[in-house]
């Protein structure tokens, strides 16, 4: 396990995190929610909020095309609503909670998002979110 764990730790630190674990970082400091549990809330609202700002503002990006390979092999479908309703119902079965169960609350997003903007995974997300967005994305995981 702690060789698998190495592993693991290795290939996050070459690739790079995102938004997932940007909120993640925040959000575990904040909050008892176990890091699992949060990205797990987090990835479906994140891959979604990627996906539509990515068609917004590079729509030629080949990072899309990653998200419709990814889709094929979760979901069996290249559309990225397969692979959102996928992960979404993989957390389901799993009862993974929602934010708010650990008392995240509305109120608390704005403050959530503006340390969520500084938090160093975030420059490795494959496109920069706006505030607006990191908004829509937490708010959905609630």
């Amino acid at each position: 396990m702690a060789f698998a764990s190495l592993c693991g730790g290795l290939c996050l630190a070459n690739a790079g995190l995102g938004a997932v674990h940007g909120f993640a970082a925040v959000l575990g400091g904040r909050y008892p929610i176990p890091h699992g549990v949060c990205c797990a809330t987090l990835l479906p609202h994140v891959i979604k909020g990627n996906i539509q700002a990515l068609r917004q503002r590079e729509p030629d990006s080949p990072i899309l095309n990653r998200y419709a390979d990814t889709a094929r092999i979760v979901a069996g479908s290249a559309d990225s609503r397969a692979l959102i309703k996928r992960i979404t119902g993989l957390c389901s079965a799993m009862h993974i909670p929602r934010l708010s169960a650990f008392g995240v609350t509305a109120d608390a997003v704005p403050e959530l998002v503006e340390l969520a903007q500084q938090a160093s995974s975030m420059k490795a997300n494959p496109i920069k979110l706006t505030p607006e967005e990191l908004t829509s994305i937490l708010t959905a995981a609630l």
